[in-house]
């Protein structure tokens, strides 16, 4: 992952004031990682409800409060508080109360993390997303479907692996790129 080891310490900042860093990759004796920085200015819901079939997520509170809805429990957790989630549980993260909330966000595996968050801002500084902050072309939402390395709640998964991963390699096919 040459690619990732060249992006770490770059920031991608956007138009609301949030901010995204890449902390670190490596592996270890757990296995391959990649740790992100957060800094959520914005109140409110940080995504939908979603879940991944490999990837093993930690949480860790620097600053402000966070909270979680997972597997339909919820826990918000504050400085000094971590919270993990395990593959397959359901999950959903807000910024609450402070005005800024700083996380460390450990991804194992990495997956396509990093490339999700480089695509949205990217299609950010495109003008290519709605007011949700979602792709208005069907393509770009291929593609972003595709570097979540999951599934969103809801719809059926073989239905986002039918519709959302078809656009996604009719995206690549006719070149648009990450």
């Amino acid at each position: 992952m040459q690619d990732l080891h060249q992006a770490i310490g770059q920031t991608l900042t956007f138009a609301d004031g949030n901010a995204v860093t890449l902390q670190h990759y490596g592996t270890d004796r757990e296995g391959e990682y990649l740790r992100l920085e957060h800094a959520i200015v914005r109140p409110g819901a940080m995504n939908g409800p979603h879940s991944h079939p490999i990837l093993q997520e930690t949480f860790s509170i620097v600053e402000g409060n966070m909270r979680f809805l997972i597997d339909g429990k919820t826990i918000v957790a504050g400085p000094g508080e971590s919270v993990r989630i395990e593959p397959e549980q359901v999950h959903q993260a807000w910024k609450e109360g402070a005005p800024l909330l700083r996380v460390m966000h450990e991804v194992r595996p990495p997956g396509l993390h990093w490339s999700m968050f480089k695509l949205l801002h990217k299609l950010e500084a495109e003008g290519k997303l709605n007011a949700k902050g979602i792709p208005s072309n069907p393509l770009w939402l291929g593609l972003l479907w595709k570097t979540m390395d999951g599934y969103i709640e809801g719809p059926p998964r073989w239905m986002q692996r039918i519709a959302l991963g078809g656009l996604a390699k009719i995206a690549a096919a006719i070149g648009y790129r990450m």
